[in-house]
C-alpha cells in the first residue's frame, strides 16, 4: 500500500506500515468507516488483526420520528457488523454508552485503558479531540479519553487495580484531524470503504446527505472528491494526526 505524505511539512513521518494489531475507539457506529475506513480494509487485508471499539449505543442518531430507540440500537449494531465484514474486520466491542450524552471521565479512561491493556494494540486509531469547531460531544469526548486511556495505559502506576501489563502503542492516528500529517492512499480500497459505510442505513438521511439507495452514487462521488482532497497525490486518500506515545 502507498502511503503520501504532504511535502509541505517540515517533517512527514515514518510509515507506520501494517500493524500486527490495531484498535479503533470511535463514538459511534460508522465514525471509524468514516474517518479510516480504506486504511483498515487494507492493513485487514494485509493480515492485521483489527478490533473495532464503539463507545455509544448509537441511540441518537435516526432523524426518523416513528422509530423507537430500542430499535434504532438493534439496527445500528447489526450495521456495525456489516460494515466490520465488509471491511474483512472480525471483533467489534461495543461499551453502549448512551448517545449524545457520553462524557470524559475517569471511569470512560479507565475503562478504555482496560481495552488497550488487554489487546495490546500496536496502532490505536480514533476521533481528534482537538480539531476546531467540533461540533458533536461525543467525537470530542471520545477523542479526549482515548488519547488520556493511550497515556494511562503505557504507565504502570495508573489504574494498578486493572492487574494488566502496561501497553505502549507504536503510534496513534487520528483521524478528522485539524492539522494531518500523515496520510494513506486509499486507492485500491475506496470501494470497500465505501461498501461498509453504506452497510449503515440508518444513517443515510442524516450524516451521509440522503444516501439512499437511490442517491448512493451522488453520496460516493462526494466521497471520492473530498478523499482525493485530503492528500497531494490526487488519488483518495485519509489523513490523520500522527502521535507518538
Amino acid at each position: 500500500m502507498v502511503n503520501v505524505y504532504d511535502q509541505a511539512t517540515k517533517a512527514s513521518p515514518t510509515s507506520v506500515g501494517t500493524p500486527t494489531r490495531a484498535l479503533t475507539i470511535g463514538a459511534h457506529p460508522d465514525d471509524a468507516e468514516f474517518g479510516a475506513g480504506g486504511t483498515l480494509a487494507q492493513w485487514a487485508a494485509d493480515g492485521c488483526h483489527i478490533t473495532m471499539l464503539v463507545v455509544t449505543d448509537g441511540s441518537k442518531g435516526t432523524w426518523d420520528s416513528k422509530m423507537a430507540q430500542s430499535e434504532l440500537i438493534v439496527q445500528r449494531q447489526a450495521e456495525q457488523r456489516l460494515a466490520a465484514n465488509a471491511l474483512g474486520v472480525i471483533d467489534i466491542v461495543m461499551l453502549d454508552h448512551v448517545d449524545g450524552e457520553l462524557q470524559q471521565s475517569p471511569s470512560l479512561v479507565a475503562e478504555l485503558c482496560w481495552w488497550i491493556r488487554t489487546l495490546q494494540p500496536e496502532v490505536v486509531l480514533s476521533h481528534d479531540p482537538w480539531k476546531r469547531y467540533m461540533l458533536h460531544p461525543d467525537h470530542r469526548n471520545t477523542g479526549m479519553a482515548a488519547v488520556d486511556a493511550i497515556v494511562a495505559a503505557r504507565d504502570h502506576l495508573f489504574f494498578v487495580d486493572q492487574g494488566l501489563d502496561k501497553h505502549r502503542p507504536d503510534a496513534v492516528l487520528l483521524w478528522a484531524a485539524d492539522e494531518p500529517d500523515y496520510f494513506q492512499d486509499i486507492s485500491e480500497r475506496f470501494d470497500q470503504k465505501m461498501e461498509a459505510l453504506l452497510c449503515h442505513s440508518t444513517q443515510g438521511p442524516t450524516t451521509m446527505g440522503d444516501a439512499t439507495t437511490a442517491d448512493a452514487a451522488a453520496f460516493i462521488q462526494r466521497m471520492k472528491e473530498w478523499a482525493v482532497s485530503q492528500g497531494k497525490s490526487g488519488s483518495p486518500t485519509e489523513g490523520f494526526k500522527r502521535l507518538t506515545p
